[in-house]
């Protein structure tokens, strides 16, 4: 399918919500509903904005997968709530935001906007085995960095980094990344990798700081020339540097599968086009009954009925 497809990293959007409109927000029964509504109001300025052909709401439906955690133990290791067996381990979420991801599902679901997580996956692999598989243009929307990886030019796709609500966005393309870190999008996972993330539990090369990355990157090519300079006498590295690469050539090992989002994700067959009208009004009148959504869920389906 061809057209703009715009893909939303929805947890990252509605915990901007969250935070970004007051609690005082509430249904009728006093519950809080500002990520529920603060996320309908994302998407219609989205729509309205730019206009995409086809939308998707990526899910987490596994925040930390096992596979992942096998190879770094540490990964996002210090969100986790509760760990589960035989299940995804619970991540800590505030109180009052849990309860509202169900409304948001179920939102969605009525409205007729394409939602899809995959057991096993992050939503980070859902987006990027959506966009590997795109024909045409694709808008990443996401307030993680680390989907900076798909950047790509030639194939149209961008990501929309959130600098302030969703009015504010970053445009992100390979001459954005050049200029802030000295790679292009391919080159992005491995100065992530080199660089680490605390925020995800990876520990990084110590001595390696996102500087030195990217003239390391910019001297080698890529993490696979880093690596084989580390072997070669004559490469360009600090004592320093060939020590501390050494060194982490256990993580160096096994990082690049954690970083790197997943294009392998068996995606489900769904219908990615943009509603123009609600796939079940009935229950998106009964749950706006409900929850009090208001001028939020007005607003977006006028949006996408103009």
């Amino acid at each position: 399918m061809t057209g703009r497809l715009m893909l939303l990293d929805t947890a990252s959007l509605y915990f901007r919500a969250y935070f970004g409109v007051p609690d005082s927000v509430k249904a009728p029964d006093g519950t809080p509903v500002n990520a529920v509504r603060g996320l309908l109001d994302f998407i219609d300025r989205l729509v309205k904005d730019h206009r995409p052909d086809r939308l998707v709401a990526c899910m987490d439906a596994d925040w930390r997968p096992q596979w992942r955690v096998d190879l770094i133990p540490t990964y996002k290791a210090h969100r986790v709530a509760e760990e589960r067996q035989g299940g995804p381990d619970e991540e800590e979420v505030p109180d009052t935001l849990a309860p509202q991801v169900p409304v948001i599902e179920e939102v969605l679901d009525a409205i007729g906007i394409a939602r899809v997580g995959v057991a096993g996956y992050e939503a980070d692999d859902v987006i990027g085995t959506f966009t590997g598989r795109a024909a045409g243009p694709v808008d990443i929307v996401t307030g993680d960095r680390d989907l900076y990886q798909l950047v790509d030019d030639e194939r149209g796709i961008r990501v929309l980094y959130p600098l302030k609500g969703v009015g504010t966005l970053q445009l992100t393309d390979e001459a954005v990344l050049r200029e802030k870190y000295g790679v292009d999008g391919r080159g992005y996972a491995d100065l992530a990798l080199l660089r680490g993330d605390p925020s995800d539990g990876l520990p990084g090369v110590a001595g390696i700081g996102e500087k030195t990355a990217a003239k390391l990157l910019a001297e080698f090519g890529d993490l696979a020339g880093i690596m084989a300079a580390v072997d070669d006498p004559r490469a360009r590295l600090t004592p320093s540097q060939r020590k501390r690469l050494t060194e982490a050539r256990p993580y160096v090992a096994v990082a690049p599968k954690v970083v790197r989002v997943a294009g392998d994700v068996p995606l489900p067959d769904v219908d990615t086009t943009l509603p123009h009208a609600p796939r079940d009004p009935a229950a998106l009148r009964e749950l706006a009954r409900r929850w009090g959504l208001g001028g939020s869920l007005e607003r977006l389906l006028t949006t996408l009925t103009s």
